[in-house]
């Protein structure tokens, strides 16, 4: 398929259009509906948002029909390159964008920003940084003629990791930074957020190709998902917008402030897996996708762990959804400059 065939899907196309979309309709849900719309943030369990974990999951298990762990069996035919992504989305990733984070919101916005909100803005980017992408690397390694077997892969691999890294490196990033942990809510977040969508996932992809097939599972059963997925995760931002309204129009400048930081580490962890896998001699079709799942984030876990452990009105919760809305841009132009250095790689 040529360069010039290859496109994105309407609704992933126009991702950022949406979000700020979202932002004006939620900003004027929330003023027009005024303190009504608190009864929505009462509705939970253990601390979790029923709402609002109904629209986590039908955003998040649509992306786990995606994961073949039977594919885990070909790491054998390049395990340099999924050590590497390892390092780059679990070792580096997370302590960079933590700093980043320290760097800009407790310390050069030091005159703009509470010490309260400053942490809140760090703990939203911590959880932006320990959540490598497992969804929409799946299109930036396509626009970048990856290995699409290599990328579900290494998609497979962190899918894994995320149950067993997420909470301790969440915690110990939080802690450093002296943020009070809720223990037991970010357990409960990873169970509902990531162990059951996963597990109902897998059963889905077992038992659909046994009936129908990989070919029309591929083709036919995974693409009727894409909608609700980007659905989802539309109606949670206007909810999220409807309770940030308020400080939007009061601190507009915020949304600069939290885009900053994030677009530099997005940029900074792509140089580092980009330019270390062509020392490390890995091939052009592992290294771009690799670099890809690095730079990009699983924001709808970051959105819903945010939510469950600082609440819809949190700036936490803000900066998880700035993450979304810099996320396509910023991630096309890291396409665009991959494809630039393809036939000279």
């Amino acid at each position: 398929m040529s360069d010039k065939q290859k496109r994105m899907d309407f609704f992933e196309r126009y991702l950022t259009v949406w979000v700020l979309l979202c932002i004006g309709i939620g900003i004027g849900v929330g003023y027009l509906a005024g303190d009504s719309i608190e009864v929505i943030s009462r509705w939970e369990i253990y601390k979790v948002n029923i709402p609002v974990a109904i629209l986590i999951w039908l955003m998040i298990y649509p992306m786990m029909l995606q994961v073949d762990f039977g594919s885990l069996k070909e790491i054998r035919k390049s395990p340099k390159g999924v050590v590497w992504t390892v390092i780059i989305n679990w070792a580096i990733k997370p302590f960079t964008m933590a700093f980043f984070a320290w760097i800009f919101f407790d310390q050069l916005y030091s005159a703009w920003l509470s010490p309260e909100l400053a942490d809140q803005y760090i703990a939203g980017a911590i959880l932006l940084g320990a959540a490598p992408c497992t969804a929409m690397v799946f299109v930036w390694s396509y626009l970048s003629d990856g290995d699409p077997n290599y990328t579900l892969v290494q998609v497979s691999v962190n899918d894994l990791l995320i149950l067993v890294l997420f909470i301790p490196i969440v915690g110990l990033l939080l802690g450093i930074t002296d943020i009070t942990i809720p223990w037991n809510t970010l357990a409960a977040s990873i169970i509902v957020f990531v162990v059951i969508p996963l597990v109902a996932g897998y059963l889905t992809h077992k038992v659909v190709i046994a009936q129908k097939g990989k070919e029309w599972y591929t083709h036919k059963f995974l693409p009727r998902f894409k909608p609700v997925s980007i659905s989802a995760l539309l109606i949670t931002l206007i909810l999220l917008f409807a309770y940030q309204g308020e400080r939007i129009i009061s601190q507009p400048l915020d949304i600069i402030f939290i885009a900053i930081p994030l677009i530099i580490q997005t940029y900074f962890i792509f140089g580092i897996a980009w330019f270390g896998g062509k020392w490390l001699g890995l091939p052009y079709q592992v290294c771009a996708p690799g670099s890809m799942i690095g730079a990009s984030n699983f924001f709808e876990l970051a959105v819903a762990v945010a939510i469950a452990l600082f609440g819809l009105q949190s700036g936490a919760a803000l900066v998880t959804v700035v993450g979304v809305l810099i996320e396509v841009p910023v991630m096309l132009s890291l396409v665009r400059f991959a494809n630039a250095r393809r036939a000279a790689y």
